[in-house]
Order: structure tokens, then C-alpha cells, then sequence
């Protein structure tokens, strides 16, 4: 029989051990691993049992063990140390606070997802790991964040594997009850809530959650509640569900709900309102109208409240494909935003912002992500490759800029190495380093042998064997429930052998079926007597994705066979909980994505945190740092005459390198059985890759490259009654209105010989129709560089050029001069951009005007 309703019961602690209930309900133990063991210590077996969830320990430990440990003075102490610690934790100076004034007393982050751990499944991949480690790193420097996102009833979905390998999606519904989340209340005990006015009369309702993610405080909005009628309480049913209007409606939550979620917390509990507004990719963009309206609401314009938006919003892309980004039919948008949604915002102005009216676009399409760029002054990707793809792909939304010169810059994604590097290495680092910070220990120290890193290595491994067998036994259970498990799982991988592992999202670009390509290769090399090699996969594919399902039933059936079934294995329900013993057991990361498109990939970063070697396409993150020596590329076949050859050249370099250079060098062993050369590539993988990848090192990045300048941006734009905001928006106006005739009519140069010499002065004369502007609204620059094909400059430099007094109703002239420094073919333009102290970047209008 089922139950009809279900709920969780907290267990009452005794009064010595309350301290486990804050311990439990702040996140900091998901990677703070002295409470971590903690909580083990209650009760192994369950401990095990709550995949390492410490509410689900508690509540269902034995109240008698409770007795028994109230009882232990050595237990009590240790908790007590725990929570003392946790305290020092949230209350001391750190990196953050050693910042010079400036530095911004808050930042909204806002994200579709967080996947912070295994026990709050809300997210889906890549994209909320990354969030859930932005958190982190953030609450490890200090960094005043308060995050922004959804509660998912049903999370993503829970995956299985049917027998003849094909994904099946199921959606149990999770009690925020025995979540570690507490409703934001009022003083009378109300629980805090937002309201968004819907089209048609009606109004969506959403409570207010919050997470304690160490120092942050993490809010989650929730329409399953009793104020909303059956349709609206679905809005937050799961991550990523529906389309359509239900994905709007989630997004309209996320963005405007969000920020009336902040308001209400600063409110309650007198936290700094944030000065800076970080959009995570454009789910969440909505939340800069809901910040205009506000403005609007105290006597601003639309176009000046739009200044003071963009000035504090920091906008990151996360995709690298048109295909990956949020569109709506404009007709849809203009249904919500010509209610009373947002006091004051007209609808046109809305649809502006959002609008494909650019060389390419789709007219009646509405774009979250054109509608981030335009409404964020600050963008960046999350690679360097990335960042180059995005201004690509956006260029169009500066119609005349060369590519580098679009204003989208890069933060390569870090990893939170406390989260994802496993304990027996933290273990390693801190009896022979005295560390447990391995970003920033000497692992080339001799004090770490390399039979030390090999056991450790080892240990990994096997590890990751137990828990694939556990793993398989499990879901063999679930397919053929009451039958014996075959005694094959007994033997599924081996411990010894060289493990390859890949797992991630399965769209059909990261080619999760690539090293199928040859068959009867891969079987050779699965199965080679002296070399062999084992690969663990893992993954979901989205549920309406049919071709990413075919890919995965396509390499299960191949797996299937018993000469390969103990040797190729995927493992159902990619989580955290999985990944952290995957990436550490794992000898080589495998990515191959279709290059350029794997925006950043940090599976492979956690990888290497553990020492792992990589074995990837350059793309993303491994194009940027990628050595030689801590692991191999995959070369792209670029020039290829189509995918299927592509294919073809590409697996066959992957295979060549894993029978020809990876398993040689790992299985080349010495006397002692440490496979020398291997290990000093796990050495320089930790001592070069573990600073770099650290999601530390990003979240700093992100300060100073931008949160800092963003909120002194908003702060200069806001003073004496936002009149910087009403300044320009005037004169970006003005600048509008004249831009059509601004021109440049005519350049002299001289100042070199006949024939150009390196050390000349080239000295450049530029006469530029201004049409009613001043020399001081505009930039007037030589752009120099390498001349090639066509006449298109490389390699460009900007030498700014500076206005000579003009008689009325003259072209002004413009004067400067370009050193000739290095030999070789040399290309000049020269190019007028607006300039005004309040914009980031020349090209932030989108205009500009070339000499012909």
C-alpha cells in the first residue's frame, strides 16, 4: 500500500547534542570533512545509508545511540569543537575583508541551479556544480554573496536504465522537511513570501527558503504552497521541466521574485542590500527589469534607470551554441509584461531589449541572452576559448566591431577544491605537508614519495570499484527485483587496471559515443592481455532529448556483452555523491567534445584535483592549460570534409594515444611497482593544475575584474540623486540622434621614407564630421596591426588621436602619431567611437564609424 501524504519527522536531540541540528543544517559540512567524520561517527552503517546526508542520519538513528552518545564526554567535546569551529568559520576576517574600501557590501549571484550536495538535489549538471562551488569558494574568502534560485520539488529527474539500455526518467518528490532548509519568516512567525501579478487576473505565490552555504545564505523560491491554485503550485515542480509558458513563468520567478526575495531578506534580517547583480546565463535576466521598475518607481526615466541596471550587472554565458539559449515568442512576452507585473515598465520597452533586430536574428523571437548583454554592462564566458566563441557568437550585437573588440570578456571556471579532492589526499597532504590546502602545497616535495601518491592513487581506485559494484548490484535489484545478483558483478573492474573515466551531460556535441567509432579497436584495447583498460561512464541526457538516449542505449547494449560488461560500465544517476569517488578513481579523464563547443568542462578539472591525468580535446578549459605533461590532446580534425570523417580521424587519434603512450606509461612499472613516469605527471598535474583550477582563483577573478569595477560603476552612477544615470541617458541619446553623419572624411600621413623602416614615426592626420557632437563625446583612434588576405588587420594595437582646434562648420581634425616597431607587412584604419567616463568599453554603444 502507498501512502497518500508524506512527511518528515525531525528527531529531537538531547540537550548536550543540539549542536549536531546547526551542524547539520549548514552546508559547510558537505566539504569541511573533520564533520563530515563527525556525523560518521553517530553511526557508520547509516552514515552509508543517507549517502552522507547528516538530516537523513538523524533522522533515522536510534534514539537509544543518541543516549549513548549525550553520554560520551569525548563524543560531546568533539561536536562542541566542530560547532566552535563553525562559529570561527562565519565570523572571522578573511580574503575578502582585507580588500581596500570599494569593495561591495553585497552581490546578488542568481542561478536556474545549485548543486551544492548530493543531499539538496537541485540541479542537472555542469552549470549548477558550478554555482554550487561559486557559493562555496565564496563563503571560504568571505565574499558577502546572497544566492538567488528555485526549490524543484522533483529536483531534475532520478535516472534508470530499462534492459535494453534505454533512460528512464522518474520524479520522486522531495520534503523540504528533511532538507536542510528553513523558511525565511517574519517576526510574528509568518512565513516570508513574494507575489508576481500574473496576465489574467491571478496572482503566483512563492515562499522563500533559505540555505546556509557556510557564510552565504542561499535563497530558494517555492510556489508548491497552499496560496496558489493547483497550476501555479506546479511552477517549481522540477529543474528545466515543461516549456513554453511554464519555462517563462519559472524564469519570471527566478528573475523578478528573485530580487523581491532579497529585498524582503534584507529587510528581516537587516543584511547590506546587494550594490552588484551577477545573471548566471540568461535564465534570470528578468531580475534587471524588476530593478528598473524599482527605479522608475522613484522618479527615474526607463533609459535612466536602465544606466544604473547595467552599471551593477555582471552577466556570464554559459553556452557556446545559439541552441543552448532561452528564446520566447515575443507575443508571449508582451501577454506578461502588459500586466500590472512590473509598475511602470512598458512592454515595448521590454520587448526592445530581448529583440533579434540585428543582421541574423529571428524577428518575433525573444532572446534571454541578448537581453542579459544588453542589460548587464560587464559580460564575460567561462573559458578563454570560450570567451572568444561568445564574442562570435554576440557579434552581432555590435554591428562593426571586429570580433575582439566586442565587449565579452572571460573567467575561466575553478573547481571548489575542498568539495571535489578526496579525503585520502587531503590525509597525504596534511601528515607529509602539514596542509590539508592541496592548491597551494610543494607536491614535488620529497617529504610525498611517489610511492606515497601511488597508494593514494591506488586507494582511489579501488574505491571507485566498490562503489561501481555496489552501484550495479543496486540497480540489477531494481530491473529484476527478488532474483540473485550474477556473479559476474563480483568481478565488474578491476582495481589494478588503468581506469578511463567520462561522464557528464549526454548532448549529442560532447560525442558520448565517439570511442564506439571502431568497435573492434576499443574491444582490443579493453581486453589487450598485458595493457588492459577499463572505462566507468556516467550520465543523463535530457528527458526530451531522444537522440542524446539513443547514444546512451547505443553504448550500454555495446557494454553488455560478457567479454566487456567488467570492463566498459555506466553507471545510472550521475550525482555528486557518485562523482566524488569517480573523479578521484579515475587515471585519465576522458573529453571529447566537438571542438569549439564544450564551453569550459570542469569534470576534468576535478579530476586533476585528485591527480588525475587528461585526455581531451583541446577545448574549453584544456585548450588554456594543457602542457604536454599533465596528460594527452586529442588532436581536432578541424578541416575535415564532414562530421562522419571527423569522427573517423578523431577516435582514431584517441585510440592511438591510449594504446600507444597512456597505458605503456601506466603500466611501465619499476621495481617497487610505482610507475615512475606516471607518477611525475600526477605530481605536476597537482603542483601547476591545483592553483589554477581552483574555484578560489575564480571567484577573486570575479571581484576584482568585476564585481569592484561594477560597483563603483553603480555607486558613481547613483550619486546626487542618480545624476550620472540622467546624464547619460541623455547623452547616449544626443549621441544616437547624430551618430547617422558622424563620419570620417578624409586621412593624411607622412613622417616616413619612401621606403618604411622598424623605428619610423608614421604621423596621421584624420578629419571626422561630427555633426553636432564635441571632440569630447567621441574616441578617435589609429587601429595598426598586421595586414593580411584581404586587407584585414591582425594583431591590432589602438593609438588615440587628439582633436587640433577647427574653424565653425569644419570637419574637426584629429592628430597623432604610430611608432613603427617591428618589420613585416603593417595595415592602418582609423576608426571614431563614442567616449564617455561612464561606459566600460568603446564598443558598449554599438556604433561606429571606419574611414572608407
Amino acid at each position: 500500500m502507498k501512502a497518500i501524504r508524506r512527511f518528515t519527522v525531525r528527531t529531537v536531540l538531547p540537550e548536550s547534542l543540539a549542536g549536531l541540528e546547526e551542524l547539520a543544517t549548514n552546508l559547510r559540512w558537505s566539504w569541511h570533512e573533520p564533520t563530515r567524520q563527525l556525523f560518521a561517527q553517530l553511526s557508520p552503517a547509516l552514515w552509508e545509508e543517507s549517502a552522507h546526508d547528516p538530516i537523513g542520519l538523524l533522522g533515522e538513528i536510534d534514539p537509544s545511540r543518541l543516549d549513548e552518545l549525550a553520554a560520551d564526554h569525548a563524543f560531546v567535546a568533539q561536536m562542541n569543537e566542530r560547532l566552535d569551529e563553525l562559529h570561527s568559520y562565519l565570523t572571522e576576517p578573511r580574503w575578502y575583508q582585507s580588500l581596500p574600501a570599494g569593495a561591495p557590501a553585497a552581490i546578488g549571484y542568481f542561478s536556474p541551479e545549485f548543486g551544492i550536495a548530493a543531499a539538496l538535489p537541485q540541479y542537472s549538471g555542469g552549470l549548477g556544480i558550478l554555482a554550487g562551488d561559486h557559493l562555496k569558494s565564496a563563503s571560504d574568502l568571505g565574499v558577502p554573496i546572497i544566492g538567488v534560485g528555485l526549490f524543484y520539488r522533483a529536483g531534475y529527474f532520478a535516472q534508470a536504465i530499462s534492459a535494453d539500455g534505454w533512460q528512464q526518467e522518474s520524479y520522486p518528490v522531495l520534503d523540504p522537511d528533511g532538507l536542510p532548509l528553513s523558511v525565511l519568516r517574519h517576526p510574528d512567525g509568518t512565513a516570508g513570501q513574494v507575489a508576481l501579478a500574473l496576465p489574467d487576473g491571478r496572482t503566483l505565490y512563492a515562499r522563500v527558503w533559505q540555505v546556509a552555504v557556510g557564510r552565504i545564505r542561499l535563497l530558494l523560491l517555492d510556489t508548491d504552497i497552499p496560496e496558489n491554485d493547483d497550476e501555479l503550485r506546479s511552477v517549481t515542480d522540477r529543474l528545466y521541466g515543461g516549456g513554453g509558458e511554464h519555462r517563462l513563468l519559472q524564469e519570471l520567478l527566478l528573475g523578478i521574485g528573485g530580487v523581491r526575495a532579497i529585498k524582503l531578506f534584507t529587510e528581516l534580517t537587516g543584511s547590506p542590500t546587494p550594490e552588484v547583480f551577477h545573471t548566471n546565463e540568461g535564465h534570470a535576466g528578468f531580475l534587471g527589469l524588476e530593478r528598473i521598475s524599482d527605479l522608475i518607481g522613484v522618479g527615474l526615466s526607463f533609459d535612466e534607470a536602465l544606466q544604473v541596471v547595467r552599471a551593477g550587472t555582471v552577466f556570464t554565458t554559459h553556452t557556446p551554441v545559439p541552441a543552448g539559449i532561452d528564446r520566447f515568442d515575443s507575443g508571449l512576452i508582451g501577454q506578461y509584461f502588459s500586466s500590472e507585473l512590473l509598475p511602470g515598465v512598458d512592454v515595448d520597452d521590454v520587448l526592445l531589449l530581448g529583440a533579434e533586430n540585428y543582421e541574423g536574428g529571428e524577428p518575433g523571437t525573444f532572446n534571454m541572452a541578448v537581453m542579459g548583454l544588453r542589460l548587464g554592462q560587464r559580460a564575460n564566458g567561462v573559458s578563454q576559448l570560450h570567451g572568444e566563441v561568445s564574442r562570435g557568437m554576440f557579434g552581432q550585437l555590435w554591428p562593426g566591431f571586429d570580433t575582439a573588440d566586442v565587449p565579452i570578456t572571460s573567467v575561466t571556471n575553478g573547481v571548489h577544491a575542498p568539495t571535489w579532492t578526496d579525503p585520502s589526499l587531503l590525509a597525504l597532504a596534511a601528515s607529509r605537508l602539514g596542509t590539508t590546502d592541496t592548491t597551494s602545497c610543494d607536491w614535488n616535495s620529497p617529504a610525498v614519495t611517489d610511492l606515497d601518491l601511488w597508494e593514494v592513487r591506488n586507494g582511489m581506485r579501488a574505491q571507485l570499484v566498490q562503489d561501481a559494484r555496489r552501484r550495479v548490484t543496486s540497480a540489477l535489484a531494481e530491473q529484476n527485483p527478488g532474483t540473485i545478483t550474477p556473479q559476474w558483478v563480483s568481478g565488474l573492474l578491476d582495481p589494478d587496471v588503468l581506469t578511463i573515466g567520462f561522464a557528464r551531460r549526454v548532448p549529442t556535441y560532447k560525442r558520448l559515443t565517439l570511442m564506439l567509432h571502431d568497435e573492434d579497436r576499443l574491444r582490443s584495447i579493453l581486453l589487450s592481455a598485458d595493457r588492459p583498460v577499463q572505462i566507468v561512464i556516467a550520465g543523463k541526457s535530457h528527458p526530451a532529448d531522444e537522440e542524446g538516449k539513443r547514444l546512451i542505449q547505443k553504448l550500454v547494449q555495446f557494454a553488455s556483452s560478457p567479454e566487456l560488461r567488467t570492463r566498459l560500465v555506466f553507471l545510472e544517476n550521475y550525482d555528486i555523491a557518485m562523482a566524488q569517488l569517480l573523479y578521484p578513481g579515475t587515471d585519465v579523464w576522458l573529453n571529447n567534445p566537438l571542438r569549439p563547443l564544450e564551453a569550459c568542462g570542469t569534470s576534468g578539472m576535478k579530476a586533476a584535483l585528485n591527480g588525475s591525468l587528461n585526455l581531451s580535446i583541446l577545448d574549453g578549459w584544456w585548450a588554456e592549460f594543457y602542457d604536454e605533461e599533465n596528460g594527452w590532446a586529442i588532436p581536432s580534425a578541424d578541416s575535415a570534409g564532414d562530421s562522419a570523417e571527423r569522427d573517423k580521424l578523431e577516435a582514431e587519434a584517441m585510440y592511438d594515444l591510449i594504446e600507444h603512450q597512456i597505458a605503456p606509461r601506466f603500466y611501465d612499472r619499476g621495481s617497487d611497482g610505482v610507475p615512475k613516469r606516471w607518477v611525475q605527471s600526477i605530481r605536476h598535474t597537482l603542483a601547476t593544475l591545483s592553483p589554477e583550477l581552483s574555484a578560489d582563483r575564480m571567484v577573486k577573478e570575479y571581484v576584482t575584474r568585476l564585481y569592484v569595477p561594477a560597483a563603483e560603476a553603480e555607486r558613481t552612477i547613483s550619486a546626487k540623486s542618480f545624476a550620472g544615470a540622467r546624464e547619460l541617458a541623455s547623452w547616449k541619446q544626443r549621441v544616437f540622434d547624430a551618430w547617422p553623419l558622424v563620419a570620417v572624411t578624409h586621412v593624411e600621413s607622412g613622417g616616413v621614407d619612401t621606403v618604411p623602416q622598424v623605428g619610423d614615426i608614421l604621423h596621421v592626420r584624420a578629419h571626422v564630421q561630427l555633426d553636432g557632437l564635441t571632440p569630447d563625446d567621441v574616441a578617435v583612434e589609429v587601429v595598426y596591426g598586421r595586414a593580411r588576405e584581404g586587407d584585414n588587420l591582425e594583431r591590432t594595437h589602438h593609438v588615440a588621436l587628439e582633436p587640433e582646434t577647427a574653424a565653425p562648420g569644419v570637419a574637426v581634425q584629429f592628430i597623432g602619431a604610430v611608432p613603427l616597431t617591428r618589420a613585416g607587412s603593417f595595415g592602418y584604419n582609423v576608426r571614431v567611437t563614442p567616449k564617455h567616463p561612464l561606459l566600460a568599453s568603446a564598443a558598449e554603444l554599438g556604433l561606429i564609424a571606419v574611414a572608407d
